[in-house]
């Protein structure tokens, strides 16, 4: 059975954007805090991290084999030019398939579903192997949480208070998720906190 996973780096008060998508330079600095790099398929977006930093990250991209991601995030990369910086197969839920932008990506590792999260999920865990199936946060990681479908919550706590924006989770219903006791990292600028779903 394939582990489904979802991470991202959270503010004090639970948001994972400020608002009109501010904030990430206080949310992502742990990633350029360090000198120990992470491989990216983008020279311009480095990963320079602290060695605790780094063995966190390194742990978390062993484990994982394809990222699922919304197309609100889609959009604001522009489907990293066809190929995530970590360099890994990414499933796009979306209601609408791109079709221009994959014209003018043939190549890129992406494929699009358009039926829901479950469905994307279950893509993407035929394409992961025996690695894991990682979530971005936001409505994706909350519609997997409701149906029954996460296993582990990965967080990077940021020390910086947002106010305001998109909350890691979002529009859950009333019915209280509880969560193991967690494995706690303190890295630079950033605790690392990793929680499995209690069933």
């Amino acid at each position: 059975m394939t582990t489904v996973v979802c991470g991202a780096s959270m503010s004090l008060d639970g948001y994972i954007a400020g608002p009109d998508e501010s904030g990430f330079e206080h949310l992502f600095a742990w990633y350029e805090a360090g000198d120990h790099s992470v491989p990216s398929t983008h020279p311009e977006v480095p990963f320079h991290l602290s060695a605790t930093d780094h063995a966190h990250v390194s742990a978390y991209l062993d484990a994982v084999g394809v990222f699922v991601v919304g197309r609100r995030l889609f959009d604001l990369t522009d489907g990293w030019g066809g190929i995530h910086p970590f360099d890994r197969p990414i499933v796009v839920v979306t209601h609408r398939v791109p079709r221009q932008w994959i014209d003018a990506h043939p190549e890129a590792p992406f494929t699009f579903v358009t039926d829901g999260v479950p469905a994307a999920i279950e893509r993407a865990a035929a394409l992961a192997g025996s690695k894991a199936v990682g979530l971005n946060g936001g409505t994706i990681a909350s519609q997997a949480l409701e149906a029954g479908l996460l296993d582990e919550i990965w967080v990077d706590l940021i020390p910086v208070l947002l106010g305001a924006g998109t909350p890691l989770f979002a529009g859950l219903g009333a019915q209280p998720h509880l969560l193991e006791d967690p494995v706690v990292v303190q890295g630079t600028r950033v605790t690392h906190l990793r929680y499995r779903v209690r069933r």
